[in-house]
């Protein structure tokens, strides 16, 4: 793999200071027809998922994005010498239904074999678990007790996780809402045995709801990674260079440190050949 031109930080920099001072390239010399490819309409269209808070927050000064997601677009759209447009969403089943629309170059989506039928991805940059949480005095108490006749399982519709367990449980039933927050309040209002996740926000609403508590261990590994619409195979292929010299060099780690996301694991690197 030809490597790309390093845009990696001193160690020493401070994690507070702007990712567009400290962190951005001067554009590459990108082959024309990765920008044309990637870029077609002049700048570079990124989807947000805001529903996924690991990878993607509000500024709550600003209301601009800021996490490792959005890093990762600013710092693509620089390489590529393009303006960055923000195509913001709450969940990620919004993201893929959008993909009809043509109104996205690039998102940031768990690895799927469903999605995939649409979406070329890179490799994951990050790895993020699915938890459950069930209320405090569940009988339910490891991730396999779930998995049984009667048990309603609340999820987000289309998420990277609804569409693992509608593979994996054979007994319990999904119950989806458009988002996570929603499946979330759909658990509590309806009295539901489970709701699933993304690890960091179901612990963060356990703690606020002491009447409820974390199943330990995991349910799916979730594999956060880059795609971009089938077609574009040359920007596809820079995708995959780029993801795996942001992760070599540090910039997704200090992206995920910067956000305040530390729980979250960086991906390994890709398998060779």
């Amino acid at each position: 793999m030809k490597p790309l031109a390093s845009s990696a930080l001193p160690l020493s920099l401070p994690l507070s200071l702007p990712f567009s001072l400290v962190c951005g390239a001067m554009a590459d010399n990108v082959a024309k027809n990765v920008v044309t490819t990637l870029a077609p309409s002049g700048k570079l269209r990124a989807a947000i998922n805001f529903g996924n808070t690991v990878l993607a927050q509000k500024d709550p000064a600003s209301g601009e994005p800021r996490g490792v997601s959005s890093e990762l677009a600013r710092e693509l759209a620089k390489r590529l010498a393009v303006p960055i447009e923000f195509v913001p969403f709450d969940a990620a089943g919004k993201v893929v239904d959008a993909l009809a629309n043509g109104v996205w170059d690039i998102a940031f989506l768990a690895i799927d074999p469903v999605r995939g039928a649409g979406i070329d991805f890179t490799a994951p940059y990050v790895l993020i678990e699915g938890a459950y949480v069930v209320p405090a005095d569940s009988g339910l108490k490891t991730v396999e007790d779930v998995d049984r006749d009667g048990v309603r399982v609340a999820v987000a519709r289309a998420s990277a996780y609804d569409l693992y367990l509608t593979r994996a449980l054979k007994h319990a039933k999904l119950v989806r809402e458009a988002n996570g927050p929603d499946a979330l309040a759909l658990f509590r209002r309806e009295r539901l045995e489970v709701a699933a996740g993304v690890k960091q926000p179901i612990v963060a609403f356990a703690k606020e709801h002491p009447d409820t508590r974390v199943i330990p261990g995991r349910f799916m590994v979730i594999e956060q990674a880059m795609g971009t619409p089938k077609g574009r195979d040359a920007g596809a292929r820079y995708l995959r260079e780029f993801v795996e010299e942001m992760k070599a060099s540090g910039f997704v780690a200090r992206a995920l440190s910067a956000s305040g996301q530390t729980d979250a694991a960086v991906a390994p690197p890709a398998p060779s050949g």
